[in-house]
């Protein structure tokens, strides 16, 4: 077994509309905003997701997880999943703030509640839920 130097993954997010985008996963959808050097010009923020994690699947398996949450092929080659208290009002709450649902909250074959939606920046979101 492969021994880790890795220390943290952090998904960089480039984007016009920055200050939407940071209200939309600060804000609405509650990611704490961590400290950031500034750059010379333009903007940055560094939001905390709790753990992370790197899932990599093969297309067919990426289609079969679409079917569930949406009913029919629609990721690209990158999706970001949250783990949320409470899908359903996370949902809601996100789709008032200008997210686009795909899928609306279903229970899965993963022991999960899953919803998916299309978020600032063209990306696409699983929330999820433990059940």
């Amino acid at each position: 077994m492969a021994i880790s130097n890795v220390k943290e993954l952090r998904l960089v997010i480039t984007t016009e509309d920055f200050d939407n985008a940071l209200s939309f996963y600060r804000d609405h959808l509650g990611l704490a905003e961590i400290a950031a050097v500034p750059p010379e010009n333009g903007k940055i923020a560094i939001l905390e997701a709790g753990k992370a994690t790197l899932e990599i699947v093969e297309p067919a398996t990426a289609s079969y997880i679409d079917n569930i949450e949406v009913g029919r092929r629609v990721s690209g080659w990158v999706r970001v999943a949250f783990e949320v208290t409470d899908v359903a009002a996370t949902t809601v709450n996100l789709e008032q703030q200008g997210a686009q649902v795909l899928g609306e909250p279903r229970l899965t074959p993963f022991n999960s509640i899953n919803s998916r939606l299309e978020a600032p920046a063209g990306l696409q979101l699983t929330l999820f839920q433990r059940c």
